[in-house]
């Protein structure tokens, strides 16, 4: 059930808050005693309410009195406060990602090999969209069938964003697909790609006949692999990621011819 106290007021301003609702105008001990709020903490609770704005005093009047801002208007206050503060929170949140962003550094590529897979579509997603946040110079996106990137919804408005993202940063995104994928791409996709993508000047995408399986290269470090479902080899079953220099170096290597012999896509 809602309380005074999920908006910030403690037990005994809540109380009070809610006495003063009932009696109307009343002084601080007759407050007191309809609200159970001890007599030593009754100015202080008043003092917070009125700082929260939430009651009125009437200086003038011999002994002082009291009465509670309407409901609406209180709660329209507390709102506005808890707002306040989480606006102030995030940006405290929001500097220290910023400051730590700064002070960690990612560790040097490793030498060795090292794995790690996703199965199903939401998990291959997620880790297909870190690794190409975490690219630096240029990603490959080479699609020789359907891809997890090129689906339809909330799934290809991520990417595209994502990609959108690195494509300001400075990273260079190479897209190569057959000239069939092209044509069997929805027109939402395209416009996607087209009024978002396009416009980048790093941004290219060309077709060839022969385009090597479905995978992402990432800088001269890594290797995202989709992986089709054996039941439906349209489908993305799973992703692979291979951390390894010399694998990628290999990867690109081999992506280069089939990248210069390809035509460029006229959008």
């Amino acid at each position: 059930m809602a309380d005074l106290r999920d908006l910030g007021l403690s037990e005994y301003e809540a109380r009070a808050y809610r006495s003063l609702l009932r009696t109307g105008p009343t002084t601080a001990k007759e407050l007191s005693r309809a609200s159970d709020v001890p007599m030593g903490r009754i100015y202080d609770v008043l003092n917070s309410l009125e700082q929260y704005n939430l009651v009125r005093s009437q200086a003038a009047s011999r002994p002082k009195k009291y009465v509670a801002v309407e409901p609406d208007a209180a709660l329209d206050r507390l709102l506005a406060d808890k707002k306040r503060e989480l606006d102030e929170k995030a940006e405290q949140y929001e500097a220290i990602v910023d400051e730590l962003g700064d002070e960690l550094e990612a560790a040097d590529p490793i030498e060795g090999q090292f794995w790690t897979a996703a199965v199903g579509l939401a998990d291959s997603l997620d880790l297909l969209l870190e690794r190409l946040a975490a690219a630096d110079d240029y990603i490959v996106m080479v699609a020789g069938q359907s891809s997890i990137q090129f689906d339809l919804g909330e799934v290809g408005d991520r990417d595209a964003a994502e990609l959108q993202e690195a494509l300001d940063r400075g990273v260079d995104v190479s897209l190569l697909m057959t000239p069939e994928h092209v044509e069997s791409l929805p027109p939402s996709v395209g416009e996607r790609y087209l009024d978002r993508l396009s416009p980048h000047p790093s941004f290219e995408v060309r077709t060839s006949d022969s385009v090597p399986g479905t995978f992402n290269l990432m800088d001269d470090l890594e290797v995202a692999i989709e992986v089709p479902n054996p039941l439906d080899p349209d489908e993305a079953f799973a992703v692979i990621d291979l951390k390894d220099p010399e694998f990628a170096a290999d990867v690109a290597e081999a992506f280069e011819p089939k990248w210069s012999d390809a035509e460029p896509l006229r959008f």
